[in-house]
């Protein structure tokens, strides 16, 4: 790992902690949206010069998320269904009213980077505020995705003899299998903790389950992440954060995992 990973971890790690354990849901809501609008940029650029996505629409989706805790908790579900409907009515009467000017293929990549990015997000603050203890329990969203890619990378990379796909080569079936005891490992430790010092007798053979469930979500969504850079010709989608590349290369396993866990975790 190099010296610009590591040091680019340690100063944003205590700012993103910080605004999640003690912003208020309004400043967690601004921040996830942000880095909703960030993401989706970068996701829509990577297909440069392959198609022209219809960004609009998907950058206004983004901005709602600074008032999903405006809406009432019972509504929130069918209104994210509603305004999934309505991206997909705009998408295509963009297509109608400019004759084509876009194309098919641009709504497809429009609307795959407002579902996969923008709505997989919106769950982050629907797990912290909209859940009994989801302060607490969003850190399982976390620990499962850093665990899986802390353990995956390691021993994937001393002891990884068998490759595990093409579309990343550097992945190994020995790492893959080490990234689901990571975040078992993790969020086992994480629920002692939390048992201890909470006192929110949180059930162990649950989020034994759970972590293995989530740990391959995880892996799905970098993998998911390298296809999209894969099949664009591009190693990261970009280099804001020395080290790591893009916001997108950051949370691309945490995206994927969000909505599982919400309803996962909304039955403890």
């Amino acid at each position: 790992m190099s010296i610009k990973r590591i040091i680019s971890g340690v100063i944003l790690f205590p700012i993103f902690a910080l605004i999640l354990i003690f912003g208020n849901k309004y400043v967690v809501d601004v921040f996830i949206s942000a880095v909703a609008i960030m993401s989706l940029h970068e996701f829509y650029k990577a297909f440069q010069g392959k198609a022209n996505p219809i960004r609009w629409p998907g950058y206004i989706t983004a901005i709602l998320i600074c008032f999903i805790h405006v809406i009432p908790g019972e509504f929130v579900l069918p209104i994210i269904t509603l305004i999934i409907l309505i991206n997909v009515l705009v998408l295509f009467t963009q297509v109608v009213v400019t004759s084509m000017k876009n194309n098919i293929t641009d709504v497809a990549i429009s609307l795959l980077g407002t579902c996969y990015i923008v709505f997989f997000l919106m769950f982050a603050p629907l797990i912290r505020d909209n859940l009994e203890d989801g302060k607490i329990l969003i850190w399982y969203v976390f620990f499962a995705a850093w665990g899986t890619d802390i353990f995956a990378y390691f021993i994937g990379r001393k002891f990884g003899k068998h490759k595990f796909t093409e579309i990343s080569p550097n992945k190994s079936i020995e790492g893959c299998i080490a990234g689901l005891f990571g975040s078992i490992i993790m969020c086992m430790i994480y629920t002692v903790i939390c048992n201890s010092i909470w006192n929110v007798n949180i059930n162990y053979l649950y989020i034994f389950g759970i972590s293995i469930f989530l740990s391959v979500i995880s892996q799905i969504g970098d993998l998911a992440a390298s296809s999209v850079k894969r099949d664009c010709g591009i190693k990261d989608f970009s280099n804001l954060i020395p080290g790591h590349g893009g916001i997108l290369d950051r949370i691309d396993s945490v995206i994927f995992i969000l909505p599982f866990a919400y309803f996962l975790l909304s039955i403890i």
